[in-house]
């Protein structure tokens, strides 16, 4: 299989935190970022990216300050508040254990339960 990835829902806004995990980005950065881990896979369009960005930052998951990039132009950077890398700590750990549920359940060699 090939192409993009569809995104679950809720999936977009725990990528994002993680991408700001290490440090502060600006929308097109984090853009940047998302798209070279994935190898291009998930197609997050800038509008949504912005659309992602502002709902975290109403929930005080991220707070943004503008700065100059470097291309010496004038951007929003975002950062991770305290809130925000808890929120990633937890969503983090839903998403393991419901994608290892997940995969035991898709890679089941027979219909018994494991002993």
């Amino acid at each position: 299989m090939s192409g993009q990835l569809p995104l679950l829902k809720g999936t977009v806004d725990m990528l994002v935190l993680k991408a700001l995990s290490w440090g502060p980005l600006h929308g097109f950065g984090i853009s940047q970022w998302l798209d070279a881990r994935s190898s291009g896979s998930l197609g997050l369009d800038d509008s949504s990216m912005y659309q992602v960005l502002h709902r975290l930052e109403g929930a005080g998951l991220v707070e943004a300050e503008w700065r100059i990039t470097e291309n010496n132009r004038r951007a929003r950077f975002y950062s991770l508040t305290q809130a925000g890398r808890a929120s990633l700590k937890t969503q983090t750990a839903t998403w393991l254990r419901y994608s290892d549920v997940v995969t035991a359940l898709m890679t089941a060699r027979s219909r018994s339960a494991p002993a």
